[in-house]
């Protein structure tokens, strides 16, 4: 009960941070400002975040978390690809709809702000990490031998990268959802077209 009250918690300090931003202009939130939208206090937001800025990510990041232990949780069975794309659509795929242009247009700015650039490949970073951990315990891959689950993960999360610019700036908007299946989909077909006798990576040293 208590882990789940903390996941709520980091969940709506979260949103409440996304919200204000793209409501004020990120120069015009504060930290008190978020904890009063969220109904806690300045001091509970410190416990879970050290600037808005990584509050505005945290979304991103728990998102990145939640694929790896969705890959985790796939049937062992599984091929790797379609469990990655399962694991990956269990987070996105329940964006199927478009968001309306004055709400896409605060994303843009948010997102845009070079402040937060260095929270955004962090969250990058541990889409990859997470992935990539998750990718080496399925293939029972030696992580200190074999680079194959982190390139595996790299090029995941570099669709997942191009569908979400895609999606920021989409005219008109359209759903986030349908755009990452679709990158998956795009990269699975170029590594086939390019390297249609490729040998089994995941297996080699």
């Amino acid at each position: 009960m208590r882990e789940r009250k903390k996941i709520a918690t980091r969940h709506a300090l979260g949103v409440a941070a996304m919200r204000l931003a793209i409501d004020r202009g990120l120069d015009n939130v504060l930290v008190e400002d978020i904890a009063e939208a969220a109904g806690v206090s300045a001091r509970t937001f410190n416990n879970y975040f050290t600037s808005k800025h990584e509050a505005i990510c945290a979304l991103g990041f728990d998102r990145a978390m939640r694929i790896g232990s969705a890959l985790s949780e796939r049937p062992a069975a599984e091929p790797i690809w379609e469990a990655i794309i399962s694991a990956v659509m269990s987070q996105y795929g329940p964006a199927d709809r478009a968001l309306d242009e004055e709400w896409m247009a605060g994303v843009r700015l948010v997102t845009s702000t070079p402040a937060l650039r260095g929270e955004y490949l962090k969250v990058q970073a541990m889409t990859q990490y997470s992935l990539a951990e998750a990718i080496a315990v399925r293939l029972g891959a030696n992580p200190a031998a074999s680079m194959f689950p982190r390139i595996l993960a790299a090029a995941v999360t570099g669709a997942i990268q191009a569908a979400l610019e895609r999606w920021l700036h989409a005219d008109p908007p359209v759903p986030l959802g349908p755009l990452v299946r679709q990158a998956l989909s795009q990269l699975a077909d170029g590594m086939h077209a390019i390297l249609p006798s490729a040998p089994d990576l995941a297996n080699s040293s």
